[in-house]
């Protein structure tokens, strides 16, 4: 299996959609080019298992194993004048098709923990994200608070500003989150 490095610099020379925005083309060729870095840095082990995990969640595969075993009961039902290597109730297929199984399920879960964790990171960027956007939403709903005070324009609802000028503090949001589900599930 041929390890190739992405080509990044492609993703730039690529035209932009007029119906876009530069942000939103800027935040799509991001999100590729971290895809893209993210599947370059995978070891052979879990390209191995990714590629195996991707085969084998296809409808050829499914095809490819029907007339693997119609062919297999077909050898062993001695039609053809071949003497039976596997008789009835086909033990050799069984134990195969057990390690073939088992072999699989492993591989399925190394793209699982791989993909989690991947997931977790991009998780992990939300957050922050979030966090870092709604303190300065924060900061500016507090300045523009300000501005008014300054200009003498009359709030609106008042309580509702104050409301929006509070600092939400993630812990506190979790924490809540957490009481209402126990609640709701009681």
């Amino acid at each position: 299996m041929k390890i190739m490095k992405p080509n990044l610099s492609a993703l730039d020379d690529l035209p932009s959609n007029p119906a876009l925005s530069d942000v939103v083309e800027r935040n799509i060729r991001t999100i590729l080019k971290l895809r893209a870095h993210s599947a370059h840095i995978r070891n052979v082990q879990e390209r191995l298992a990714d590629w195996i995990t991707n085969f084998s969640g296809r409808m050829l595969f499914a095809y490819l194993h029907v007339v693997w075993f119609g062919v297999w009961l077909l050898l062993n039902t001695g039609w053809f004048g071949i003497r039976s290597f596997d008789p009835y109730p086909y033990g050799l297929l069984t134990m195969v098709v057990s390690l073939e199984a088992i072999f699989l399920s492993t591989f399925v879960l190394i793209s699982q923990n791989r993909l989690s964790e991947e997931s977790d990171r991009r998780a992990d960027l939300d957050l922050h994200i979030g966090l870092l956007t709604e303190a300065e939403l924060t900061r500016v709903i507090k300045m523009l608070h300000a501005i008014q005070e300054k200009l003498g324009v009359e709030c609106q609802d008042p309580d509702e500003l104050a409301d929006m000028e509070l600092n939400t503090d993630p812990e506190d949001v979790l924490e809540e989150i957490e009481r209402l589900g126990k609640l709701v599930r009681n």
